[in-house]
């Protein structure tokens, strides 16, 4: 039975929900020498579905890397990303207050998709093995005031999220109906991680 494991992630909300399932975990995180936010490139006529899957597994690919530079033990690795998409259109991280308000506007009133892929890399008698699995849920906002998507850009809750939100925030209070995962939406599908741990020898 596996007893712990590297977090390829640097949200503070994944390793909290990774917790909640009783995985002990330590981060593995990118050094200075990475360039993390190039990996989250996105492809011209690339759609949510593939983007997702293509990022969660180039960041993985990436930690494992990682891990061999740094001659840490071959423990599980895994990783995570969420992509928040509108039609066929990709809302990632915004770039800045501007572009955050201006994701939130087009959000406002608007039922959209969240899916988040997840990857695990374990061994197996020396042998490596992969395996992801995508979590896909909707969201339906309610029109938003723009004085209140301004206030809430304010508090800078926006900046490094997908979408430009966070559920578990003050935005939750305009999000008229979920359907899906809601640990999904936060960044870490508690059903599908459980589900890839357990195909790699958890207990849980």
């Amino acid at each position: 039975m596996k007893s712990s494991l590297f977090l390829a992630s640097q949200s503070p909300r994944r390793s909290q929900l990774l917790t909640q399932l009783g995985v002990a975990h330590e981060l593995l995180l990118p050094g200075p020498e990475e360039d993390a936010e190039a990996l989250e490139t996105q492809l011209a006529g690339e759609g949510p579905d593939a983007y997702v899957a293509r990022v969660t597994t180039n960041k993985l690919w990436a930690a494992l890397e990682r891990r061999q530079q740094r001659d840490l033990p071959e423990r599980p690795v895994l990783c995570s990303d969420t992509t928040v998409a509108l039609g066929n259109d990709i809302l990632g991280k915004p770039a800045d207050d501007a572009d955050a308000l201006m994701m939130l506007q087009r959000l406002s009133g608007q039922t959209h998709r969240v899916l988040t892929a997840v990857s695990l890399a374990w061994w197996e008698a020396d042998t490596r093995r992969e395996a992801q699995l995508v979590s896909v849920s909707t969201v339906r906002f309610a029109r938003v005031p723009d004085a209140v998507l301004h206030r809430y850009v304010a508090t800078g809750e926006p900046q490094g999220k997908a979408g430009a939100y966070a559920i578990q925030s003050q935005i939750a209070g305009w999000i008229e109906r979920i359907e899906g995962s809601y640990s999904g939406i936060m960044g870490l599908p508690l059903f599908e991680t459980a589900q890839l741990l357990r195909q790699a020898g958890w207990d849980l």
